[in-house]
């Protein structure tokens, strides 16, 4: 009797936690259905009443991308424009010209010639302007509009007009298939030490990596740097792959945990390994995110690789496409990942970001997590990959994010160029004290280097409308950038490098700024350093 009382408990539970599950998945489903009513009458309003014309696919994805800014930024709407940029992205590969291109007013300004494709071939050069393309200007456009007129269908051709130093330049150019190379450079540095860097993770990373490995092993290689910096992550697969060149097929090398169980995923090597012996250092800095992590997390944890440079940026959130009607896509946050150890490096936590500030708050900042690499050594969560030895530079200021945000860097190695072109020596170069200080001299007229302290105080200037104050807000003005100067040569050791690597880059391509470091950078100078004292390698992954 008391077992079947019993019984008719669990089944009243059961039925019970059954209507209540069911009761809110239909009120969420009703909220959802409300919500998107609403809209859509809305919508419906504003275009058959306004008092103007407006553009629905423009204030659509306007709206979309609105309602997803307080998620992660990571999650995002891709209309039919930005899907086609992401899929350049993940391929590697397109058919255009062969630059790299900021949107300006007066239309695209190059910023980077890949060495050998079309435009290089053309002589066009980093800061041109195409400012009219096929006797269509491209003044004041927008960048969607921008963005489509140097891809297109190969072999077809380009009549460009370049603005080049206040000068109007006529090119023909020619599409052509371009692709981009994950792996743009590598390089035997001494008889036994190889040097690799890995930019991204598209699609053909692990591929690029693979090949770059094997042909540094023909020149003799038996030690390995391979250079994660400043590389922002892609995709997850390709860094499992590569992770699997230097672990042991079936090993642990990242897990997803989602609230989808199906994206709650352990994943293993799947292949034989490249090389399981080569001492390896891995250089990461605060801009190596997501997949870099990935790879330098794994083999950190297995004591395979010393970490070495700075601590890296802490992206532990994974993302997927989901195709939408119309040829759009929602690229979502679905999981977390978490190292072989048990870490997730995630830095920012979203779900708690202050809804009146618009602050989000760190992990780290309620504590980090102590795990332990296969070796006994530990590792911490909460807050990127830090490495095993640290390089410390100066701690960048508001001033110096801003500079480095902006144009500033590139803007200078225009102008330096056009007063310096047969002057230069891109293995040998360096940016001495003296070219640091006409930067900074550069700075005080340069009109993209801006700190939102001084966008503050214009805009605030402007809607007051009161010219009696324009003395005063000049000398305030004056403050303020003599402040922002200030302020920037605290971080002259880390504007230095990327100022040198800008200024190589711009008169030598990628392959001359990779050969400028493998001579002059001091983070590559350790890790070789490092390699060849191998009683000092073993120790630190033993963690004796």
């Amino acid at each position: 009797m008391k077992k079947r009382i019993q019984d008719y408990k669990i089944i009243f539970l059961l039925l019970t936690a059954l209507l209540f599950l069911s009761f809110s998945f239909k009120s969420k489903f009703f909220e959802v259905a409300k919500q998107i009513e609403i809209y859509n009458s809305l919508f419906k309003e504003l275009n058959m009443s306004y008092v103007d014309e407006i553009n629905p696919a423009d204030l659509t994805d306007k709206v979309i991308k609105n309602t997803l800014k307080d998620l992660d930024p990571y999650t995002n709407f891709y209309n039919e424009q930005d899907v086609e940029d992401a899929k350049i992205r993940r391929e590697g590969e397109y058919a255009g010209i062969g630059v790299s291109v900021y949107y300006t007013n007066q239309g695209i300004q190059i910023k980077e010639i890949y060495k050998g494709f079309s435009a290089d071939k053309s002589g066009l050069k980093a800061g041109d302007i195409i400012v009219s393309v096929d006797g269509q200007s491209l003044k004041n456009m927008e960048r969607d509009e921008l963005s489509i007129f140097l891809k297109g269908t190969p072999n077809t051709e380009i009549n460009a007009k370049i603005l080049r130093q206040g000068k109007i330049l006529e090119k023909v150019l020619v599409r052509e298939k371009v692709e981009i190379n994950p792996v743009p450079f590598y390089q035997m540095i001494d008889k036994e030490n190889g040097y690799m860097a890995l930019t991204r993770f598209n699609n053909k990373a692990s591929s690029a990596v693979k090949k770059a490995f094997l042909d540094l092993k023909t020149k003799g290689m038996k030690k390995l740097v391979f250079d994660l910096r400043s590389n922002p992550g892609g995709s997850l697969l390709e860094a499992i792959k590569i992770s699997n060149f230097f672990l042991p097929k079936g090993q642990t090398i990242v897990t997803t945990k989602a609230k989808v169980k199906k994206w709650s995923t352990k994943y293993k090597g799947s292949d034989d390994p490249l090389d399981l012996e080569i001492p390896i250092v891995i250089l990461v800095n605060g801009s190596s995110a997501s997949a870099s992590e990935i790879v330098s997390g794994a083999l950190q944890d297995y004591d395979r690789a010393v970490i070495l440079g700075q601590r890296s940026f802490g992206k532990g959130l994974v993302q997927r496409q989901k195709e939408l009607t119309y040829g759009t896509q929602l690229k979502l946050t679905i999981s977390k990942y978490y190292t072989p150890s048990g870490r997730c490096i995630q830095e920012l936590d979203y779900t708690n970001r202050d809804d009146k500030t618009g602050i989000v708050p760190k992990f780290s900042d309620s504590g980090i997590n102590a795990f332990k690499t296969a070796n006994g050594r530990t590792v911490f969560d909460g807050g990127g990959i830090m490495p095993d030895i640290e390089i410390k530079l100066s701690n960048k200021t508001e001033a110096t994010k801003a500079l480095v945000a902006s144009k500033a860097l590139f803007n200078f190695s225009v102008d330096y160029y056009y007063k310096n072109k047969n002057n230069l020596d891109p293995k040998n170069y360096i940016v001495t004290e003296n070219i640091f200080k006409y930067f900074v001299k550069f700075l005080e007229i340069d009109t993209t280097f801006r700190t939102p302290q001084e966008k503050l105080f214009e805009k605030a200037y402007l809607f007051s409308n009161n010219t009696s104050i324009l003395k005063e807000y000049e000398n305030l003005k004056s403050k303020l950038l003599e402040e922002k100067i200030n302020s920037v040569l605290k971080n002259e050791d880390i504007l230095s490098r990327l100022l040198q690597d800008q200024i190589v880059l711009h008169f030598f391509y990628r392959e001359g700024m990779y050969q400028n470091k493998i001579k002059n950078d001091k983070v590559i100078y350790k890790a070789v350093s490092l390699l060849e004292n191998e009683p000092k390698y073993y120790q630190i992954l033993s963690g004796k």
